[in-house]
């Protein structure tokens, strides 16, 4: 009995695709997805009843692990009170009063319900503040499904090997413009030439959608100048990093502050959620206060916001929380290089934090050449190796391994050992 297989039968004459989204269909790697039924704490469980150790953590959000105690009572809590009002509540106050102390250059927030909406909605309003066009973004990173960033976006749109998207026009792309992630002379130059055009320039500040790519020395600083230089905003992406690298995130760990930030995942715990917020001056141009229009029903949702505030609270009140997530995911890295390297498998560890990719590929991944230079069909028989033996990894190269508080070191040493399997039937 197979009920996986069963469900993405039924999946498929229900669902387009047999998925809600394109990654979960395996593709990438053969074979069918896998049906969940339940979690705790790094371990999955599927509707089969096997067990696997958690590596996806639903895409980032679960920093907390899978059903936190604290998280699931105070949902249960909220639930009990109303699931949605589609009006103002305080725990959305809450939150956004977290999120403003947490990040510095992040002076006034509006929630939306997906990285998608935020990114989307801090395009329009950079668009809107400087009454520019132009929107600069870097090869291999993946602001969501949103049709002017949809270019070269790495993630999904890679793996599925789609040079875009049918459905969007050209005029709407004419205003991207492509420049290669971690190179700061083509950023300084295009600028340079083109900068009085360019409304915002929008970017991962730790890459994590070509697989974790961080950023050279200085990058980041040259992106800062120039953007200020030209006058155009400078966007942080901050979806997947955010809180994920640091109480905060990228901008915070570094000094280099924006003018909006881009959020998601770790901020609703588990539920969906979104936020773009910045500076005081650029934010009042957001309706009601200002012409730029944007709205949601579920935005500020009180069940996404209490699940979002409490994680947020466990992870300050905890005690060297980003130590323990770092440590953690040093020992999963140096495991897993010491595990390539006895096999003799063609393969790169690179990590951020509790952020981890494994590349197969003999040198070091540091753009988009280089991620897409790996060999994803070999990732694909890593994948199905690491599956057989209870490691649940994303189901394709060019996404992420996020590590959790739940993970323990005998979870880490339990996968390294997996991997070493894995990686010696890759070296055949």
């Amino acid at each position: 009995m197979n009920l996986s297989r069963d469900l993405f039968d039924r999946a498929r004459a229900a669902i387009a695709g047999g998925v809600n989204s394109p990654v979960r269909a395996f593709r990438a790697v053969g074979g069918d997805p896998i049906f969940f039924d339940s979690a705790k704490g790094s371990r999955l469980r599927d509707v089969d009843g096997r067990e696997y150790i958690d590596y996806v953590c639903s895409w980032g959000p679960l920093i907390l692990g899978h059903a936190d105690p604290r998280v699931v009572e105070a949902v249960r809590e909220q639930v009990g009170h109303g699931s949605s009002f589609g009006a103002p509540t305080r725990v959305e106050v809450e939150l956004a009063e977290s999120l403003t102390a947490a990040l510095p250059a992040m002076e006034r927030v509006r929630m939306v319900n997906s990285g998608t909406e935020a990114t989307l909605s801090a395009v329009r309003l950079a668009r809107g503040f400087t009454r520019r066009n132009g929107i600069v973004k870097m090869e291999g990173c993946y602001h969501g499904h949103v049709d002017a960033l949809l270019v070269q976006a790495g993630s999904g749109v890679a793996t599925l090997s789609i040079p875009g998207s049918p459905g969007i026009p050209e005029a709407v792309t004419a205003q991207t413009f492509l420049l290669p992630y971690n190179d700061a002379q083509a950023a300084r130059d295009f600028l340079r030439e083109r900068g009085t055009e360019i409304a915002a320039v929008i970017v991962e500040p730790v890459a994590g959608n070509m697989g974790v790519v961080p950023p050279r020395n200085g990058y980041l600083e040259a992106l800062r100048a120039e953007t200020r230089r030209a006058g155009a905003l400078l966007i942080f992406d901050e979806v997947i990093t955010g809180f994920r690298l640091a109480y905060g995130g990228v901008q915070t760990m570094t000094g280099i502050e924006p003018d909006l930030t881009c959020m998601g995942k770790v901020i609703g715990g588990g539920f969906p959620v979104g936020a773009y917020g910045g500076r005081a001056e650029v934010m009042a141009m957001v309706a009601p206060d200002g012409p730029v229009y944007q709205a949601g029903t579920l935005s500020g949702n009180p069940v996404a916001m209490r699940a979002g505030l409490t994680t947020l609270q466990v992870l300050r009140d905890t005690e060297n929380a980003y130590d323990r997530l770092d440590q953690l995911g040093a020992r999963l890295e140096n495991g897993l290089k010491e595990a390539a390297r006895e096999a003799g498998a063609r393969a790169q560890v690179a990590r951020r934090g509790s952020m981890l990719t494994v590349f197969f590929t003999d040198a070091a991944v540091s753009d988009w050449t280089g991620a897409a230079a790996c060999d994803t069909e070999m990732y694909g028989k890593y994948f199905r190796s690491m599956i057989k033996q209870g490691i649940y990894l994303p189901p394709a190269q060019y996404e992420t391994f996020f590590v959790s508080l739940a993970h323990s070191e005998s979870d880490i040493d339990e996968t390294v050992n997996a991997a070493r399997t894995a990686f010696r039937a890759c070296a055949r």
